[in-house]
């Protein structure tokens, strides 16, 4: 058995994606993983069951399955999906929408501005964006920078090349944006206002093999793995691989 996954499809192809899906969906791991991360979600709906909810970037995911209302969306057309478009051009009328969520969709859109003029426009007022990324911590950059595929640069800007809708990223982005550059954010969206980041789950996506390797350990020591990872966060956020940030939008029709 071979520790690493071979693909038989190109990083930026439909047909990769649905190759992650599979994965996604038959390692343990990496399933509970995502549920947990769309629990921040359907919280979220749950407070407005006749509300509006976009993913995007819903890859490989599977949050149409747990949550059907949720309109589901990637730049790639994948069967599956509600929608497909760029993030930068949303299809939708102003003041429509109640939430967007994301997980590791932020720090693949090349020109972050953008983005969030556009969030502005499609968001109704307190409407909710939710996003789960790659954490710029000791730990969580240690792992990026040698142990994954795409480039993650803190001294980087707010935007990057626009290359394939996966191979083109900067996983430090996110914090950029929200943390290292927060009074810009503040002085060009006052529309928009940070309510949370929570820096979490420092060593079971690591353990789970991600997308490139086979899962290590049992299926069964993941509620190990899980009270050691709440355990360590408690203890300190340097050593995180994953953020979740919470932006309200504070506008007025």
């Amino acid at each position: 058995m071979h520790f690493k996954y071979k693909y038989e499809h190109a990083l930026d192809s439909p047909e990769r994606t649905l190759e992650h899906k599979k994965v996604i969906r038959s390692k343990h791991f990496l399933h509970k993983l995502y549920l947990e991360w769309y629990e921040e979600f359907i919280k979220e709906t749950e407070k407005n069951p006749e509300g509006t909810f976009l993913e995007l970037g819903s890859g490989g995911g599977f949050l149409k399955e747990v949550k059907p209302s949720v309109i589901c969306s990637d730049i790639l057309d994948l069967p599956g999906n509600d929608m497909t478009f760029s993030a930068l051009e949303m299809p939708f009328e102003d003041n429509s929408l109640d939430g967007i969520f994301m997980i590791d969709t932020f720090h693949h859109i090349p020109d972050s501005e953008k983005f969030l003029k556009e969030a502005i426009r499609v968001l109704r007022p307190q409407g909710k964006m939710i996003m789960t990324e790659p954490a710029n911590s000791p730990w969580g950059r240690l792992i990026y920078k040698n142990l994954h595929h795409e480039p993650f640069n803190p001294e980087g800007d707010w935007t990057f090349p626009q290359e394939g809708p996966l191979s083109g990223a900067n996983g430090a982005l996110p914090w950029i944006v929200f943390e290292r550059d927060s009074e810009k954010f503040r002085k060009l969206f006052p529309e928009l206002k940070i309510t949370d980041v929570r820096y979490h789950t420092p060593f079971r996506y690591l353990i789970s093999g991600g997308l490139s390797f086979r899962q290590p350990v049992p299926d069964f020591s993941y509620p190990v793995f899980k009270a050691i990872d709440d355990l360590s966060v408690r203890v300190s956020k340097k050593i995180s691989m994953f953020v979740t940030i919470k932006i309200e939008a504070n506008k007025r029709l």
